[in-house]
């Protein structure tokens, strides 16, 4: 498996991310992840929706809280046939209690814990740590990644107005 440095930190330290890096106008890869109930999902069940993937640490960290939150409201202004997914290590059961305490009602809280397939199908792995790096995917509804934004510092949130042009392009 393919592992890269000096792309993402951690409080200013380089981290190992594990898989290929996943670049505009490739074809989405295909990843199982678990759901609340511990029901696998499949990627290719998306297919035919404009799907935007946020990647992050824990959702029990305060900006991968603050960054859910965001997109979760956000959702609610968008088309419902965009899938909002937030994909992270964490435990379905630690991710549904958190969503019960957020109030998370239209992010899909997904979790990479058992083979870490999404993260190395998109290169988020962290070979270190056993988490995802913050990023953030827009696929078409064909499948084709049409946005990518890997946050070099994992503490930092993502560029929200360069996403939210990205999702206008894709409606």
């Amino acid at each position: 498996m393919n592992e890269r440095t000096y792309l993402v930190t951690m409080k200013g330290n380089p981290v190992t991310l594990v898989g290929i890096e996943v670049q505009v106008g490739e074809p989405a890869p295909q990843f199982v992840v678990l759901d609340n109930d511990l029901s696998p999902v499949s990627f290719s069940s998306y297919r035919g929706r404009v799907c935007m993937i946020s990647s992050v640490p824990s959702l029990d960290t305060p900006v991968c809280d603050l960054e859910t939150k965001l997109f979760n409201e956000k959702a609610g202004q968008l088309d419902s046939d965009i899938a909002i997914l937030t994909i992270s290590m964490d435990l379905p059961f630690a991710q549904k209690r958190w969503c019960a305490a957020a109030g998370i009602d239209k992010v899909q809280t997904l979790s990479d814990h058992r083979d870490a397939s999404f993260g190395r199908a998109f290169g988020v792995l962290i070979k270190e740590l056993r988490l995802l790096a913050r990023a953030v995917f827009l696929v078409d509804r064909e499948g084709t990644v049409q946005y990518v934004d890997l946050v070099k510092e994992i503490a930092d949130e993502p560029d929200y107005e360069a996403l939210w042009n990205g999702l206008k392009t894709l409606l």
